[in-house]
């Protein structure tokens, strides 16, 4: 039996869910030290799909056959992936970890599973299952194959607190708890003639437990969590959804307190995107942007008559990072396309870390791509200019600090990217910018530019490694999400609470510069290096620091005539110093936020699902109950940490982008980034043309790449753009020499005022940096018409 309909195009269905029983019979030559004993050992039952409570057998003791012949059960829904796991141990020691896959289990069977742990002993743990399908209690799930939001409850209590002569004297506590609900537990004072009402958001097949405990303040005020006089645990499937209970909490002979509850069924309607297409939103820009490049290119390619819908190509820029050097040269780049009237013609513009500097100027004007470059460029060379010494001036961090703890209040985990944050706000704009990611809609809602996208990596902090696990969190400004997952929320919603894909709370909507240091958080991490070399002597505060740091540039050592930030903005001393120690100190270094997947389940199949394959990054995917929604936070840091490139929201197969004009700001290993995307797309069958590079390329760089496969017309047309002086040196304008004494641009080596940690340039070296690329940009013209001209001639073939 199944019912379908849609909601927000996506697809409800009814399943029954199933009685699963699990025997715990007896486990075999389980010896630990001791050969003539055994070990006192027990055995513990995790479900999370199930419950969030962790269950576990009687400890037997010192037998070698350790027999339980002990039952447990649990309600399942046979859709999601439900993985048990049993842990052996002896005392409290860890022996052994089995991960049981429940789709073992055909329903109306009894499977007998002999675990065999280790084969050469012989040790093996006997455990029976048995599955019921139960079909009369049917759940509604909403799903994209990947990701599964159950049917949720809210659980409503009141307190009603009577007079009593024991509270006046005592202010003790009640404590409320629904173990696996979003709100897990609330504790309340129970002062007289007061009545409070409390929720808990709960699966509603879990049909967990309401414990309520009446507990004891010790005399400074410090709650006991061991003394308690009175308790109530209450199974939820006795309460029916739309009528109110009431329950007594005896207190004593004749005193009582009343609990009412009161449970309904949330809304079917999610706050979140399952799914893999683009939204609407973007599906409607795609509609008016392809008018607005399809006329440009009429003019550019002096065409005869209009390209029809299937031929406009969609051409992207994608921008690397690089600090205040990847910002400036995106400047320059988008001037000179500007010039050329190309930039009509990008659909799209990707950055990541200092490139999104420049990405979020711009879109603050609702019309930038259709006027004059030179007035966001002029502002920008302003800021880059001046002198930064301030920013950590007392007067600013006292501010800095003001603002972090209203974010606190607000419910927002604060670490050290919010002094990044604000820090770089000062350096940008110079000022506190109330611009958020969401107010860029204005600047796209007519087609009018191209549309931004920006990528940061979700990571698991400290126990597992960047480079183990990662996975790709795209920002638009309408939405973001996990491409991997298929899941998108409003970017309105980025920092609210989510559960089952229900909005719990709604917190303010961030201001821009705060999603400005995530992307570009690896320059918070080395900053901070900096100034513990400069300031710190605490050697467990140089270690902490010193695991946290991948240097992108590593090889580079400042010269001590730099304008090295490090040395701008930081007095090591007095009052300062200990201030910002403990902001640092207290907090984690990584960028957390709410978990938006938080409570959602992983589809029985979902490694099998073509979209989830795509972006699978490392052998932890086979291990649903670790995977993303299982965390409370997710902890997200710059793209850097693996590929310096903005590639992967670009690649998304659903964009069909036809030309990747690749920006590319690294000037010691210019091809790093666009071999490193092409060997990861090659590892996810992404297609993706192969860069094939000869010596002298390596060693003398030009301006621009072409790479095309011509087998694969699936695959994009790339130019690749390395941040390389080449003709520059003798043009300073196409078919313009420069004169004999004119400067040049000293890109990398000791002498180069470009290196990442830089945020002080010399206008000069602003301007030069910003003429290069201009002009690396107008002086490959024709490569450019070539790329488009051909991604024309491949879609007029094709037919679609």
């Amino acid at each position: 039996m199944s019912e379908k309909s849609t909601i927000s195009c996506q697809e409800i269905r009814t399943f029954p869910t199933s009685l699963l029983t699990v025997k715990i019979l007896q486990a075999r030559n389980i010896i630990v030290d001791d050969l003539s004993s055994g070990a006192d050992c027990y055995v513990t039952l995790w479900l999370p799909t199930a419950s969030k409570e962790k269950l576990r057998t009687r400890t037997v003791l010192h037998s070698s056959a350790l027999v339980w012949n002990e039952t447990f059960y649990f309600m399942i829904q046979n859709q999601v992936k439900n993985i048990l796991e049993l842990r052996i141990y002896s005392e409290d020691d860890l022996l052994f970890t089995i991960l049981f896959d429940v789709a073992e289990v055909a329903p109306g069977e009894r499977v007998h599973v002999t675990f065999i742990l280790n084969l050469e002993k012989m040790k093996q743990l006997e455990v029976e299952f048995i599955m019921k399908e139960n079909l009369d209690h049917l759940e509604k799930l909403i799903t994209n194959d990947v990701l599964v939001s159950r049917s949720v409850s809210c659980l409503n209590v009141c307190v009603a607190k009577r007079n009593n002569k024991r509270y006046s004297k005592e202010e003790d506590n009640l404590a409320l708890q629904v173990k696996g609900s979003y709100e897990d537990r609330w504790k309340t004072a129970l002062e007289s003639g007061l009545i409070e009402c409390f929720h808990f958001h709960y699966p509603t097949y879990w049909e967990p437990e309401l414990n309520a405990i009446l507990q004891h303040c010790s005399s400074n005020g410090e709650q006991d969590e061991h003394r308690s006089f009175a308790s109530l645990t209450l199974p939820l499937k006795l309460v029916s959804a739309g009528q109110e209970v009431k329950v007594a909490l005896p207190v004593s002979e004749d005193t009582s307190l009343e609990l009412r509850l009161h449970r309904q069924s949330c809304s079917e309607q999610l706050d979140m995107r399952l799914g893999f297409d683009l939204c609407e939103e973007e599906k409607a820009f795609l509609h008016k942007r392809k008018n607005v490049v399809s006329a440009a290119l009429k003019s550019i390619l002096q065409l005869k008559k209009d390209l029809l819908d299937h031929e406009v190509p969609v051409v992207a820029v994608m921008a690397a990072g690089g600090g205040c050097r990847a910002m400036t040269s995106l400047y320059g780049q988008l001037s000179g396309l500007k010039k050329l009237g190309i930039l009509d013609c990008i659909t799209y513009i990707g950055g990541t870390s200092g490139s999104t500097w420049a990405m979020s100027n711009l879109y603050e004007d609702s019309a930038w791509s259709q006027k004059d470059l030179g007035r966001p460029i002029c502002k920008a060379k302003k800021h880059m200019t001046k002198n930064k010494i301030n920013v950590f001036s007392l007067e600013h961090l006292i501010s800095y600090q003001k603002e972090m703890t209203q974010r606190a209040e607000d419910g927002i985990s604060t670490s050290f990217n919010d002094l990044w944050a604000v820090a770089l706000e000062n350096i940008l704009h110079g000022r506190v910018n109330d611009f958020k990611l969401s107010d860029q809609q204005q600047a796209v809602n007519q087609g009018q530019n191209p549309l931004p996208l920006y990528v940061a990596l979700s990571v698991k902090e400290n126990h597992i490694s960047t480079f183990d696990f990662k996975e790709w969190c795209e920002f638009s400004p309408y939405e973001v999400g996990f491409l991997k997952y298929g899941a998108f929320i409003h970017s309105e919603d980025f920092g609210s609470d989510f559960f089952m894909g229900r909005l719990m709370r709604k917190i303010p909507e961030s201001r821009l510069c705060y999603l400005e240091a995530l992307w570009s958080n690896i320059l918070a991490v080395n900053f901070l290096d900096v100034w513990n070399c400069l300031s710190s002597t605490d050697e467990s505060w140089q270690k902490l620091i010193q695991s946290k740091i991948r240097n992108i540039e590593e090889s580079y050592v400042p010269p001590k005539s730099s304008t090295y930030l490090g040395t701008s903005w930081m007095c090591p001393d007095g009052m300062l110093f200990k201030i910002i120690r403990n902001v640092l100190t207290d907090c984690p270094l990584h960028y957390h936020i709410h978990n938006f997947l938080k409570g959602l389940h992983m589809h029985k199949d979902y490694y099998q699902d073509s979209q989830f394959s795509v972006w699978k990054d490392s052998q932890l995917d086979q291990f649903p109950n670790q995977l993303t929604p299982s965390e409370d936070d997710i902890c997200l840091v710059d793209a850097a940490y693996f590929i310096n490139t903005s590639c992967p929201p670009l690649l998304r197969k659903e964009r069909k982008v036809d030309v990747i004009l690749s920006f590319d700001y690294t000037p010691d290993n210019p091809f790093q980034s666009i071999e490193q995307t092409q060997k990861y797309c090659l590892e996810q069958g992404i297609p993706f043309p192969r860069i094939l590079l000869c010596e002298e390329d390596m060693k003398n760089p030009r301006e621009c790449y072409l790479f095309v496969d011509d087998e694969n017309r699936k695959a994009p047309i790339v130019l690749h753009f390395p941040l390389v002086n080449d003709t520059f040196q003798k043009f300073k304008e196409p078919g313009v020499e420069r004169g004999q004494y004119e400067r040049t641009v000293p890109l990398s080596g000791h002498c180069s005022p470009y290196h990442l940690m830089n945020f002080r340039y010399s206008e000069k070296d602003f301007d030069a940096l910003l003429k290069l690329t201009d002009y690396n940009i107008r002086n490959n013209r024709d490569k450019i018409l070539k790329a488009i001209s051909l991604a024309i001639e491949w879609k007029k073939m094709s037919g679609n």
